[in-house]
């Protein structure tokens, strides 16, 4: 076997170079030592003991979480393809050489972030960053709901009864209820049946970037987490939605909080609607559409969108950051585009 040369990692690096690499991109857009306060606090505070090998560079571990966000990969495949490939290895400021995170360290780092409530501070961390350096929100926000599968689960009617009773069977054993998601929901679109969470965002019309988003279960209606993603820093008053979230008292509501509404209209079977309200949502939704390619590119980054692991505080930690890795992709293109 041929032994490595000095400047062997330079020259594979060199050889890349001559390919798109979109993580450098990435990699050199953003401040990441802005994150190192609230990392540095965090894992202090989940520390126990000093003794054994030393810990990975919490920005490290952080990076790591944004990589398997944008890909969508889980924590052994995350482990692999850290080994395999060059481009995360730049990203991760790594060489060829170093000691590289197992799976469960990946996976005891991210958990460790879910339990401290982390997630969303770091994604406003980043917004704040984001209005700094030129990119407040203006001209406007779009209020939408995706839905998040996760893996299905088979039980039985008695079984899903206590479920949403809020119960767990008593037959389960230890094993088989650390493999249940209990908090996952069904929900119906278009005929068709999904398991699993709602990832609600409010994105500014100008820049395309999330601003606001909470996590639910499936089977939560998108109008009943509407005020609450809102953002009221948006330069303009104007907020765009589809006919899910119209109604009367949701109209009132924007109203005297000062909003103007752009919410498509619906029609009903014995009230269609008039060729006006027809041109008016045409033209709303050049707009409202804005919003949809927002989570085409989550799921074209993701490749699929399934999201790996059981209950509502894992999903919302792989949502949340999933959220704050399009956000930072997304500054990253704007950033270099101008």
């Amino acid at each position: 076997m041929k032994q490595q040369g000095f400047f062997d990692d330079q020259i594979c690096y060199e050889r890349l170079d001559k390919t798109t690499d979109p993580l450098l991109r990435l990699k050199g857009s953003i401040d990441w030592e802005l994150f190192r306060p609230e990392l540095e606090a965090f894992r202090n505070s989940s520390s126990e003991s000093n003794a054994g090998r030393k810990p990975f560079d919490p920005i490290l571990m952080f990076k790591i979480l944004v990589l398997q966000a944008l890909y969508n990969l889980s924590d052994d495949a995350m482990e692999f393809q850290i080994r395999d490939r060059l481009s995360f290895m730049r990203f991760l400021d790594l060489s060829l050489n170093d000691r590289i995170p197992d799976a469960k360290t990946i996976w005891l780092f991210r958990e460790n972030l879910g339990k401290a409530n982390l997630i969303k501070s770091l994604f406003e961390k980043f917004d704040s960053y984001l209005r700094e350096n030129g990119f407040a929100a203006k001209k406007g926000q779009i209020v939408d709901a995706s839905i998040v599968k996760v893996p299905t689960m088979r039980n039985s009617r008695e079984e899903n009864r206590m479920i949403k009773e809020g119960h767990t069977p008593e037959k389960w054993s230890d094993n088989k209820r650390r493999q249940k998601d209990t908090d996952a929901r069904w929900t119906k679109k278009r005929g068709s049946s999904y398991f699993g969470y709602k990832n609600h965002i409010s994105v500014d019309v100008k820049h395309k970037l999330i601003r606001k988003y909470e996590v639910t279960e499936a089977s939560v209606h998108d109008s009943q987490i509407f005020e609450e993603i809102l953002d009221r820093e948006n330069s303009s008053r104007d907020v765009y939605a589809d006919s899910a979230y119209r109604s009367e008292d949701q109209i009132a509501r924007l109203k005297e909080a000062g909003y103007r509404e752009h919410i498509q209209r619906k029609g009903y079977r014995n009230n269609k609607l008039t060729w006006w309200e027809r041109q008016g949502n045409r033209t709303r939704s050049r707009i409202r559409s804005r919003i949809e390619h927002v989570f085409g590119v989550q799921a074209q980054t993701a490749k699929d969108v399934i999201v790996r692991g059981i209950g509502k505080v894992r999903a919302a930690v792989r949502i949340g950051l999933r959220n704050l890795s399009y956000n930072m992709n997304r500054y990253a293109f704007l950033s270099q585009t101008g």
